[in-house]
């Protein structure tokens, strides 16, 4: 036997002050019902559910029975009790209910699609019930914009390591965990890596160094969609001390981590073949630098089985580098560059080519006047925003050279002072790559006026 469907929803406790409680809905559907002389009828409920969406048990079974032939009608007291999608409204009443027979009444707006009417009124009312959800939506979304515009901490999420959230101030405000952030950027900068660093300040893992490194509210910025915005909260670190911890985690450790206490793992490079190379402990004598091409322990390294390079001594290669390296220290250093942050420039172009694909999408739909003359605009704008992100990443160049010269300088004032670890990240920052060729030894700077070093060992 077929059955009347009573849908009920509610989706928080606060509908229920609005008459939208699911006792309150019960009732004016089945008063509805004995009106009508419906006596076969089954409630569907779905409490707790937004209707954003379908993902709902209760509409779920509800559309299982109406393609299984058990309903002959369903009655809601609202239509946004439905559903608040347009989309979804209309699939439900135009994709299931009329294909299988099934009538759809809703009590508040007197809608019934047993007749033409009531069928030509659900397109309209559906389409105010997604304009009201994506308004109440947009209001939300912008006035947290305009919370963060105005300095204030959006919350959401959890606190950044360093501060604590004043709600009454509605800020970040430093903790006692504030100098330990200061001195995590000293150290990095001093040239300790971050699993030092987590070990020597009792931090549990040495990834959290690195995410409080990479965290840009440590400046007393606020990061929301995508866009920066000066927060009211006060910073830990300056910005130029952060945007030298950004460049050296980039470019340091990354790319050639620094492993043990070999001054130039990481850097060597097997002028036959091309494998990297290795310390190997060589009886007395020390450590000898040996291609991984001969050594078979690691088959995925191996570029030539046949590499004739028979390695060179460790010792008298980090002689060649460090006397160089010495020899460029005492020369006049360049002026500094500006510094210009690539990442603003390169964020700015991304907004102006999003602007532009939305205009050739408009323009796609209805040619216009206004629209062609706007879209010739937008290509400038990008234009001009290509360009701006070159000349940035042009300086961003200079920057780590300039900070490649300040490494260098270091080398020069206090090297033997330095710990095995704070060499390594110096002459990181100097030395791109060290080719050996047998006795050949080639290295290869990233500073700015240096050529390349060729010397025998020896």
């Amino acid at each position: 036997m077929k059955h009347t469907a009573l849908y009920l929803r509610v989706s928080t406790e606060a509908q229920a002050d609005e008459g939208y409680s699911l006792a309150a809905q019960a009732e004016k559907l089945e008063a509805y019902c004995r009106m009508k002389g419906l006596t076969a009828f089954q409630r569907y409920v779905d409490g707790g559910f937004s209707g954003s969406n379908l993902s709902r048990p209760a509409i779920t079974e509800l559309v299982e029975a109406i393609r299984g032939g058990t309903v002959e009608r369903v009655v809601v007291y609202k239509l946004d009790r439905l559903s608040r999608s347009q989309k979804d409204t209309l699939y439900l009443i135009e994709d299931v209910f009329l294909p299988h027979g099934v009538d759809f009444v809703s009590i508040n707006e007197n809608i019934d699609t047993g007749s033409p009417y009531g069928r030509a009124m659900i397109g309209i009312l559906s389409a105010f019930a997604q304009l009201e959800r994506e308004n109440i939506f947009l209001r939300t979304r912008m006035g947290m914009v305009e919370r963060v515009k105005q300095g204030f901490w959006p919350g959401g999420g959890k606190t950044p390591f360093g501060y604590d959230y004043d709600p009454a101030k509605g800020i970040l405000v430093p903790n006692a965990d504030a100098p330990t952030v200061r001195e995590m950027y000293a150290r990095y900068l001093a040239g300790q890596s971050t699993g030092r660093i987590a070990r020597e300040l009792g931090v549990p893992y040495e990834h959290l160094v690195r995410q409080i490194l990479l965290r840009e509210s440590n400046t007393g910025v606020i990061i929301y969609k995508g866009e920066r915005y000066p927060g009211r909260h006060e910073p830990l670190v300056d910005r130029d001390t952060f945007l030298r911890v950004q460049r050296r985690l980039l470019r340091l450790d990354k790319p050639r981590a620094a492993v043990g206490n070999k001054l130039l793992t990481g850097l060597l490079v097997c002028g036959h073949c091309g494998a990297k190379m290795r310390y190997q402990k060589w009886g007395g004598a020390g450590d000898k630098l040996v291609c991984y091409s001969r050594d078979k322990s690691k088959p995925h390294l191996v570029h030539d089985e046949n590499c004739p390079n028979r390695g060179v001594m460790a010792r008298e290669v980090e002689q060649v580098v460090v006397r160089d390296l010495s020899r460029l220290a005492a020369q006049p250093a360049p002026p500094p560059g500006n510094r210009v942050e690539a990442e603003e420039r390169r964020r700015a172009l991304e907004r102006a080519r999003r602007r532009l694909r939305r205009l050739y999408s408009l323009f796609a739909e209805a040619e216009d006047d206004t629209l062609r003359d706007a879209i010739t605009r937008e290509r400038a704008a990008c234009e001009r925003a290509e360009q701006a992100l070159r000349q940035a990443q042009q300086a961003e160049q200079q920057d780590k050279r300039d900070e490649a010269r300040q490494a260098l300088e270091t080398i020069g004032a206090c090297w033997d002072n330095l710990t095995d670890a704070e060499k390594q990240a110096l002459v990181r920052a100097c030395v791109q790559k060290i080719v050996l060729q047998n006795d050949k030894i080639e290295v290869f700077y990233t500073i700015e006026g240096a050529e390349i070093v060729q010397q025998t060992a020896g």
